[in-house]
């Protein structure tokens, strides 16, 4: 851990929410491969920057190519790498942004630690709210994503070219109390975002003008 490194103070997370006119929070999809997480998440960022918030998506895939390049899919490196995106979400959500992320993030202990982290206040101000981390578990049966396999990943698999993939030689661990479950195979994309919004709104975290 380093050493002799201060925390500066800055705003507190509510007059940022006053000055951005939102509330940031984290919107963190869950769920096998081909299951529809980046497809829905990148549909309700599209939404939500229509509705004009500020909402970021940080995607499984090109994560990998940045910031998580150094990581491979062995269990630690898999720790790791959601342990880096929660920390970058909720960098994102504490500046009034909603973050959204679409891992598979298959270890429930590792989404657990993802939604503490969002429950930490920073030292400076001790006495902000919690940052609103909502887990939608995107549903799949592991027969269906391999239907689906546009990235040819299963069927690699299946084959041993791609060792501890989730679903067929790693486990996938399902959420079990999720805020939001969409069964993608009974539900379309479209549906979906709406099912996400309306979610947010009874809440009272997002506020739509009429």
């Amino acid at each position: 851990m380093a050493t002799n490194i201060t925390w500066h103070e800055g705003l507190s997370r509510a007059e940022r929410n006053t000055y951005r006119k939102q509330r940031g929070m984290t919107i963190w999809f869950t769920g096998l491969s081909a299951s529809g997480k980046s497809t829905i998440a990148t549909a309700l960022e599209q939404h939500l920057l229509h509705l004009g918030f500020a909402a970021y998506r940080l995607d499984g895939d090109n994560v990998r190519f940045g910031l998580n390049k150094d990581l491979g899919f062995s269990e630690r490196d898999r720790n790791e790498n959601i342990r880096r995106i929660a920390e970058v979400a909720k960098l994102f959500a504490d500046s009034s942004t909603i973050a959204l992320t679409s891992f598979i993030s298959p270890y429930r202990k590792d989404r657990q630690t993802a939604r503490e982290l969002h429950a930490t206040p920073s030292p400076a101000h001790p006495d902000d709210e919690p940052l609103p981390f909502i887990e939608v578990f995107v549903d799949i049966p592991v027969e269906e994503a391999e239907k689906r396999d546009p990235k040819g990943l299963y069927k690699k698999a299946r084959e041993g070219k791609i060792p501890e993939f989730t679903g067929i030689s790693a486990p996938y661990e399902e959420p079990e109390n999720a805020e939001i479950r969409i069964e993608t195979v009974k539900t379309s994309v479209e549906d979906a975002v709406k099912q996400i919004v309306t979610y947010l709104e009874e809440r009272g975290l997002l506020k739509l003008e009429s």
